[in-house]
């Protein structure tokens, strides 16, 4: 039996390690001793015990923002600098990697390279679990074996110690990529491998190592809290509206024209002009419409601007 330790598990062929024990030292595997009894209460004060423990997790989130923000800045850095983000995650933790990645690209028109989702043992593992598969320091690195110099790798693990993700880190260390960990664990084992740890004190869970529950919502409200200060950084939105959505069919039409006609204050069919005028661009539409210019010169300015409408707005006037 192994306390903390990592090595790859012997397999007997089937989904089930067969390898030696690991004894995981961490806050979300203690018992919660405000749910000790939970088996012996009605329905409505099992639900009730849930929520009351759900309602921590904000709080949880906010103590670590100071490191969220420094991993939001490395995104952005990653992303200017012509590489990408990319998510590393096994069990829970990977699924809403996916989730999250798979989000942007209809969110804010980027291009889905931007911010790419790796879960241990693949697409079959996003719908029904492959025991085992994230204790395999190796798959993970076979996993980042792609990352670029420049580039973003964000492990999310609720223990902090997940081998699939410390081997996906180690190679991305290798490759000169800065590295992220988001865990539910401040005391979290892979915390000195990383430039930024984003530990967030969740405690014990509901059901004692249920890391779906608290650990799995921390880690939503984070990586959504991520991805959306990144895309807010790199000029996506314009106030808090999305004109990175492109026009690419009629729903997504109508919803632009919506948009440019809260933010430019303008009717919607003069919007609807400046849209077609565009080429289907949003923010080319709506710098022409705030700045009164022609669709190629609102077109240019966001160019020099590097698609940020409050620069391009900025240099026309």
């Amino acid at each position: 039996m192994r306390t903390e330790q990592e090595s790859a598990v012997e397999h007997d062929g089937g989904d089930r390690p067969t390898g030696e024990a690991v004894i995981v030292r961490a806050p979300t595997e203690a018992r919660n001793p405000r749910t000790l009894d939970i088996d012996r209460v009605s329905a409505l004060e099992v639900l009730r015990r849930i929520n009351a423990e759900d309602a921590t997790v904000p709080a949880a989130v906010e103590a670590a923002l100071p490191d969220l923000a420094r991993a939001v800045e490395l995104g952005v850095a990653a992303l200017e600098g012509g590489a990408a983000i990319h998510y590393f995650g096994a069990g829970t933790s990977g699924r809403i990697a996916s989730q999250d990645a798979a989000e942007l690209p209809p969110t804010y028109g980027v291009p889905p390279e931007w911010v790419r989702a790796h879960h241990a043992g693949g697409g079959t593992a996003l719908i029904r679990a492959v025991e085992g598969i994230e204790d395999d320091w190796e798959s993970g690195r076979a996993d980042a074996a792609g990352i670029t110099p420049g580039s973003l790798a964000v492990g999310l693990a609720a223990s902090g110690r997940t081998p699939y993700v410390g081997g996906a880190l180690e190679a991305a260390r290798e490759r000169s990529a800065a590295t992220v960990l988001i865990s539910a664990n401040p005391g979290a084992p892979l915390a000195d491998r990383v430039d930024v740890h984003v530990g967030m004190d969740t405690g014990a869970e509901v059901i004692a190592g249920s890391t779906r529950m608290k650990a799995g919502t921390a880690q939503k409200l984070a990586l959504n809290a991520f991805s959306t200060a990144v895309m807010v950084r790199m000029g996506l939105t314009y106030s808090n509206l999305m004109v990175g959505v492109d026009a690419t069919n009629g729903k997504l039409r109508g919803r632009v024209v919506t948009i440019l006609a809260e933010a430019a204050d303008a009717d919607e069919e003069a919007c609807a002009r400046a849209l077609t005028a565009a080429g289907g661009d949003t923010r080319t539409a709506l710098v022409s419409l705030l700045a009164g210019v022609g669709a190629a010169e609102a077109g240019a300015a966001l160019a020099d601007a590097r698609g940020r409408v409050r620069d391009a707005l900025a240099a026309l006037s």
